[in-house]
């Protein structure tokens, strides 16, 4: 199991965890696959590990085992994210694996699918970012204790299948919970008010952003660049993977020669790379072509049935002083006009930036985690907030300069249109959000009944290690 895997493990959102009156040692096997963990806990000085034997199975969920060293693995993920492993049990992360293994069991029996194309598509993701860390695919079979990536491709498919059988099984299981208003009323007024949610502190946040002008010399010049290399290689036998590590300017490939490997028709890239890489024979380069990333020539350097290895050189135009220049006294005088009340900045939105997701809304961000436009202060982006921070109602910031994924630069001006100081729940003021808390209840005695039948009804066998652990659940069938 992977550092990205368990990524999507940990961050797979659960209804419920498992709690454990009395918690039991945060100790590891003694083995290869949890050497990591063995060093993360020695740095930390916590307290000695209780011994597991090596590679045993903790449990088995109808078909899917679990062993000792995914616990193991799960502590690793935990604290390669920053969280605390200190009070957390081996028995709360047996239970949270059962419970994702029970969601995969059921899913099939209710013949729920999951293309493969899918799971590879995700698998794709997931080794293109950790050769990116690593550096090459022997590495990253190496990091993993794998014999090649082939084998790590293998465990990877099957550990995200099974994630999101459990992810679209649980979907299924609260997909017809509603909510009535007056399941909301009584859930509100039935807590007592003295113990009513607290809301943070929110606020409502618009963009106007301006992009200095690509001009066509500056495209023509990054083309003429890159058909020059295409020629040097070609012409005097110039390796592709030299150029790409001397002039790339894809931070996940260039150190690599610009390699990618295992490209497919239904990858996640974008369609102009993909339509290249598949229509190119084997050896052949490309012309310069244009994605939303920039300007790229394609090596094909082998096909092996539906997937082709590629490498390729990514270069961005040049923006020009004066385009820059440009581009600041045209976002000056938009701040100016708003602040002489000639022009609302919503109204300057919609006019002039040229942010395609924003403009219309009249430059209203929307925050990518609930799809509402309100913002915790607490919990929004770290750089966003420091940019609004401060300001008031209605003020508009200063001018800040953004750079995206391909180091394109953009300057900015941002306001606040609404702020929410903090404050106890108000039925009134607050309903969307206490409609929100109610549902999430219902949601989960669903969740607690639906678990309650399939755990009765599934094979499940539980190692003695774990007989004294006080699940949620009834696993031990009690």
């Amino acid at each position: 199991m992977t550092k990205f895997l368990l990524i999507l493990l940990f961050s797979t959102t659960m209804l419920q965890a498992q709690t454990v009156l009395e918690p039991d040692s945060t100790g590891v096997v003694k083995s290869n696959d949890s050497l990591l963990v063995q060093q993360v806990v020695q740095r930390d000085s916590l307290k000695p590990f209780k011994r597991y034997k090596a590679e045993g199975v903790s449990a088995v969920v109808g078909e899917y085992v679990i062993l000792d060293s995914d616990i193991d693995k799960s502590y690793v993920e935990m604290k390669s994210q920053g969280m605390s492993i200190e009070d957390v049990s081996r028995c709360q992360l047996m239970g949270k694996l059962m419970e994702d293994k029970l969601y995969a069991h059921q899913a099939k029996q209710d013949s729920i699918l999951v293309p493969d194309a899918e799971i590879n598509g995700m698998i794709d993701q997931q080794l293109q970012y950790m050769i990116s860390e690593l550096g090459s695919e022997e590495k990253v079979a190496q990091y993993y204790r794998k014999d090649n990536i082939a084998q790590l491709r293998t465990e990877l498919f099957e550990a995200n299948k099974s994630i999101k059988l459990a992810q679209l099984m649980q979907q299924k299981v609260i997909e017809k919970v509603e909510i009535t208003p007056e399941e909301v009323r009584t859930f509100f007024f039935s807590i007592p008010e003295d113990e009513r949610p607290v809301f943070g502190a929110e606020i409502e946040v618009a963009q106007i952003v301006v992009d200095p002008e690509i001009t066509e010399t500056a495209i023509a010049e990054v083309v003429a660049r890159l058909n020059s290399i295409r020629a040097d290689i070609i012409d005097n036998g110039t390796s592709f993977s030299t150029k790409a590590v001397l002039y790339s300017k894809d931070p996940g490939s260039a150190s690599k020669g610009g390699l990618y490997t295992g490209v497919k028709r239904d990858s996640p890239w974008a369609k102009e790379f993909k339509d290249q890489a598949f229509s190119l024979l084997e050896g052949e380069i490309s012309e310069p072509f244009e994605t939303e990333f920039g300007y790229h020539i394609l090596y094909v350097e082998k096909i092996r049935g539906q997937e082709v290895d590629v490498r390729h050189i990514l270069m961005f135009p040049e923006v020009s002083q004066s385009s820059i220049d440009a581009a600041q006294k045209k976002i000056e005088d938009i701040k100016a006009r708003i602040e002489a009340g000639e022009i609302t900045f919503a109204e300057a939105a919609i006019e002039s930036s040229d942010d395609k997701e924003t403009r219309n809304n009249g430059g209203q961000l929307i925050n990518p985690v609930n799809f509402d436009t309100k913002f915790d202060l607490t919990k929004m982006d770290p750089t966003l907030s420091a940019q609004v921070y401060n300001l008031k109602e209605g003020e508009v910031s200063k001018i800040f300069t953004d750079r995206d994924r391909t180091g394109k630069s953009s300057l900015k001006i941002l306001t606040v249109t609404k702020k929410y100081e903090e404050h106890k729940a108000d039925y009134a003021k607050d309903y969307e959000r206490i409609k929100q808390l109610a549902l999430r209840e219902k949601q989960i005695k669903s969740i607690n009944k639906w678990q309650h039948e399939k755990i009765k009804d599934t094979y499940i066998s539980i190692n003695q290690d774990y007989q004294d652990c006080e699940f949620t659940g009834n696993w031990l069938k009690k």
